[in-house]
């Protein structure tokens, strides 16, 4: 955590967490005419369900269901496994994920305290035991929506990149930097920048750190 002392870090958390509370709820009411749109779109050419619902490590690691629009379907191969996330991936899947629609209903993860606006982005279960104990520390805080990951690069850039990035905002974190992510993130969204990286629906499986995952001296430019 940033900084300072125990009573200035506590007064930042609770800060944070109440621009959190007001974020997602004005969020919900003001995006609600287009979350219903994309909910229509989903139904109609997905069917149900129109949430996809999965379990993810929120702070220090605790599950919780992270809620999405869904983007995929259910097309399974003669094994009946499902097939390669880059073949169910369906064309308005691919505009929903382009334009970042598909998180929104993680705006209800915030509300439940689950999720933060800002913070590392909540990966699969399956990778906890894969981190290095500096990587480890993406779980320090709560998972966000955005993160100063995903402001610099997002999917473009590796995972010992993405992982070193998100502990770098742990270890800085602060309400300025937290708006500064906002605003970024809205660049990023228009731009529609770092969406997947090369060959990929949207990142390779993380198969465990490297021996080398310092955290950056300085950030890169948002």
């Amino acid at each position: 955590m940033p900084p300072g002392s125990g009573e200035a870090r506590s007064w930042s958390r609770r800060a944070k967490r109440a621009l959190d509370i007001v974020g997602a709820a004005v969020g919900l009411v003001v995006l609600s005419p287009v979350m219903a749109g994309v909910a229509l779109g989903v139904r109609l050419r997905l069917g149900r369900p129109v949430l996809f619902a999965q379990v993810r490590p929120g702070r220090r690691g605790e599950p919780f269901s992270i809620y999405k629009f869904r983007t995929m379907t259910d097309a399974r191969d003669a094994a009946g496994a499902p097939r390669p996330d880059a073949e169910r991936l369906t064309a308005l899947g691919r505009l929903l994920r382009s334009t970042s629609l598909d998180e929104l209903p993680e705006l209800y993860n915030v509300l439940r305290g689950e999720m933060s606006l800002v913070g590392p982005r909540p990966l699969l279960t399956r990778y906890l035991p894969l981190y290095t104990p500096t990587q480890a520390r993406r779980h320090d805080v709560p998972p966000g929506i955005t993160g100063w990951c995903q402001v610099n690069g997002r999917n473009a850039r590796s995972w010992d990149e993405k992982l070193a990035l998100d502990v770098w905002y742990v270890e800085h974190w602060s309400l300025g930097l937290d708006l500064r992510i906002l605003l970024a993130t809205l660049r990023s969204v228009v731009r529609r920048e770092g969406i997947s990286a090369e060959g990929h629906a949207t990142m390779p499986l993380f198969e465990g750190a490297r021996p080398s995952d310092d955290i950056p001296e300085e950030p890169p430019s948002a």
